[in-house]
């Protein structure tokens, strides 16, 4: 072949590998992998830096609170993370009180809601030993102590999700949902609500 064929040549293959990466077709796998920002496999089994984005936020969790009954905060089976069902708690340490509807605003139910969150994030954190080591929420319940004539409940548990997704980012820190209303919850608390994470395996 001379010279100018291949020069041709060479034109013409040049093109059509660019033409491919405008287009993202038209590639052998191997040169397109090459191209394509690679996903590493730590990077897509593991967390994220969600203790210093709680540091970035000023966000202080609770202290852990004890068990009142026969039962434990979180347990791990696989890869996922399940916690009990958790309160929230005041300023001053004591369970937040009060029915939505009745005694409490909808903000002020939101608010305990998301207060039920920094208490999870505790429960989490002391489970696993860091937010880092949670990969997403998955599935989320949450109980609103209620008057029979309320139906803002899932307004409530968005005080909770809001936190998630502040921590987590909006997509790992949103999860399936649930949210109803009760005519009664453990020490006439809000708010009660028990998460399911995904978490790093073998961690």
């Amino acid at each position: 072949m001379s010279e100018s064929s291949n020069r041709r040549l060479f034109l013409r293959e040049t093109l059509l590998v660019a033409t491919g990466a405008c287009a993202g077709i038209l590639l052998p796998g191997q040169l397109r992998r090459g191209l394509e920002s690679p996903v590493r496999a730590d990077e897509a089994s593991s967390g994220g830096n969600f203790e210093k984005r709680l540091a970035e936020l000023g966000i202080v969790l609770p202290e852990p609170a004890k068990p009142v009954a026969v039962y434990v905060p979180a347990v791990i089976t696989g890869n996922l993370l399940f916690t009990s069902g958790h309160i929230g708690w005041s300023d001053d340490g004591k369970p937040l009180q009060g029915r939505v509807g009745t005694d409490l605003t909808l903000e002020q139910g939101a608010d305990a809601a998301r207060r039920t969150g920094l208490s999870i994030l505790t429960t989490v954190r002391q489970t696993l030993g860091s937010l880092d080591k949670v990969v997403r929420l998955v599935k989320v319940l949450g109980m609103v102590n209620s008057s029979p004539d309320f139906t803002q409940h899932p307004k409530v548990i968005n005080g909770f999700s809001e936190l998630m997704v502040q921590i987590f980012g909006a997509d790992a820190g949103k999860g399936a949902r649930s949210a109803v209303g009760m005519g009664a919850l453990p020490f006439n608390t809000p708010v009660e609500i028990e998460a399911v994470f995904e978490v790093v395996a073998g961690k």
